[in-house]
C-alpha cells in the first residue's frame, strides 16, 4: 500500500490544468502517518462566508471523521473554514481514540487557522482498525499553513492518494448571468468502492456564490446520479466523504442557475468515472444501461446486480461475451423481471431478444466488442419504463494482488 508504481491502463493522459479558485488555498506536507517519502496530509483553507455541503457514507461502521463532519455540515456561517485530510490511516474502528484524534486535529487546525472548531472538517483514508497517530498530523499543521497557496490543488490531489495509481482532478467554467464562474475538484478512490454516498473522498471547490441549502440540494441529488452509480468491488467504505465548497469570491449568485448545476454535475461525473478507471487492477471501463424495468429503482437494482457480479466482471476481464451471466445477475437482483421479455446487447451486438438468443447473434462480433477498453452492456427488461445507468470495471488478478497484501 502506497507503493503503487503501475498506472492504470484506463488513466487519462495526465492531470488536468485546474483553474485557480479564488477563496481557497491548499497546502500539502509529509507527516509520516504511514507512508515514507511522500506527502500524506492536505490542508485547504476557505474564505469567510464559504458555503459547505456534503454527503457521506451510510455505512453502519462510519469512521470518526465522518461522524464529526456530519454534525457540522449544513450550519450556515460567515466564518472561514478548513478541510484537513490525511492518507495512510482511516481512523475507523478506533473507538474513543478515534474521537480523541478528530478532536485534537480539528482543535489544532482551528487554532492555527484562526477558525471556529465547528468550521474545521477532516477526512482520513487508509487502513481500518489501527489508531491514527494524530500527533504526527498536528505537529505539521503550522508548517502546512505556511505553505498555503491557491495554485496547489494538484499537489493536494496527490497527497490524498492511497492505492490510487494516478491523481484525479476535473474542472469546468460556466457562464452565469453573463459572468464566468469556475469549478475544480479532486478525488481519491480505487478500491472499496460501492455506492452508498460517494464511495471515496471528493473535494470540489467553486468561486460561485451559492446559498447553503441550495448547494446541499444540488450535491445530494447529483451524488445519486454520479458517485452512487459507480462500483468497483461492491464494498462500501467506512470513510467516504464528498464535500463541496462555494467560496462566493466571484460575487456571482448561482443558487438557481441551471447551467451551473449542469457544470457541477459534469465535474462530479468526471471524477466518478476516474475512480472507476482506477479501480484496483482494472483493464476495462464498463457501462451498464438498464431500460424497461418496472421502476427506476428496479432498473438500478438490476444494473448494480450485473455490475457487482464477480462472474460478470471476471468474464469481462477474460473478454468473454458470456451473456448467460447477465441473465443470472438479473434473476438474483430482487427486482421484477420476466425471463421471456429480456433483451441484451454488448455494444451494438444484439445478444438476446425476448428471452432467447437473438437470431442475428454473432459470437465473433460480441467477442470483438469485449476486446476493447470501453464495454457497453445494455439490457431491456421489457416490462415497464424504468431506467438506470451505472458504471463499473472488470475484476482481474491485479485486484487480488493489491488487496492480498494491503496492510503490509
Amino acid at each position: 500500500m502506497g507503493n503503487i508504481t503501475k498506472v492504470s491502463p484506463l488513466a487519462p493522459s495526465g492531470f488536468p490544468d485546474l483553474p485557480v479558485i479564488e477563496g481557497v488555498q491548499f497546502a500539502t506536507i509529509a507527516a509520516g502517518v504511514k507512508y515514507q517519502g511522500r506527502t500524506d496530509v492536505m490542508l485547504a483553507q476557505l474564505a469567510p462566508g464559504t458555503a459547505i455541503a456534503g454527503v457521506f457514507t451510510r455505512s453502519q461502521t462510519r469512521a470518526a471523521p465522518v461522524l464529526d463532519c456530519q454534525t457540522k455540515i449544513g450550519q450556515k456561517s460567515d466564518q472561514g473554514a478548513a478541510i484537513l485530510v490525511n492518507s495512510g490511516n482511516a481512523n475507523a474502528f478506533t473507538g474513543r481514540r478515534g474521537i480523541e484524534a478528530v478532536e485534537a486535529i480539528t482543535a489544532c487546525v482551528a487554532k492555527v487557522c484562526d477558525l471556529p472548531q465547528s468550521r474545521v472538517f477532516t477526512s482520513s483514508t487508509g487502513v481500518i482498525g489501527e489508531p491514527l497517530p494524530f500527533e504526527r498530523v498536528t505537529s505539521v499543521i503550522e508548517d502546512a499553513k505556511s505553505g498555503l497557496d491557491a495554485g496547489n490543488i494538484a499537489q493536494a490531489a496527490r497527497a490524498i492518494m492511497t492505492t490510487d495509481t494516478y491523481a484525479k482532478g476535473a474542472c469546468a467554467t460556466v457562464n452565469v448571468g453573463g459572468k464566468s464562474v469556475s469549478i475544480a475538484g479532486i478525488a481519491k478512490g480505487s478500491g472499496m468502492i460501492a455506492p452508498d454516498m460517494a464511495t471515496m473522498l471528493v473535494y470540489i471547490f467553486t468561486d460561485a456564490l451559492v446559498d447553503q441549502d441550495a448547494l446541499q440540494a444540488m450535491v445530494s441529488a447529483d451524488a445519486d446520479r454520479t458517485f452512487n452509480c459507480i462500483t468497483v468491488d461492491s464494498d462500501t467504505s467506512t470513510s467516504d466523504s464528498l464535500i463541496v465548497a462555494a467560496t462566493g469570491a466571484s460575487g456571482v449568485d448561482a443558487s438557481t442557475d441551471s447551467a451551473f448545476r449542469d457544470a457541477l454535475h459534469g465535474v462530479m461525473q468526471d471524477l466518478a468515472f476516474q475512480v472507476v478507471r482506477d479501480g484496483e487492477g482494472a483493464t476495462k471501463f464498463v457501462e451498464i444501461a438498464v431500460t424497461g424495468a418496472a421502476t427506476d429503482a428496479d432498473a438500478k437494482l438490476h444494473a448494480m446486480a450485473i455490475a457487482n457480479s464477480p462472474l460478470v466482471k471476471t468474464a469481462i476481464a477474460g473478454q468473454d461475451p458470456n451473456w448467460g451471466r447477465i441473465v443470472m445477475a438479473i434473476g438474483k437482483s430482487g427486482a421484477a423481471a420476466d425471463r421471456d421479455r429480456l433483451s441484451i446487447r454488448f455494444g451494438d451486438v444484439e445478444v438476446a431478444k425476448d428471452g432467447w438468443r437473438s437470431p442475428s447473434y454473432s459470437e465473433e462480433n460480441a467477442a470483438a466488442h469485449m476486446k476493447g477498453e470501453e464495454i457497453q452492456i445494455t439490457v431491456d427488461i421489457g416490462i415497464g419504463s424504468g431506467a438506470s445507468t451505472v458504471w463499473t470495471c472488470d475484476l482481474t488478478h491485479g485486484y487480488i494482488e493489491i488487496n492480498a497484501d494491503y496492510r503490509s
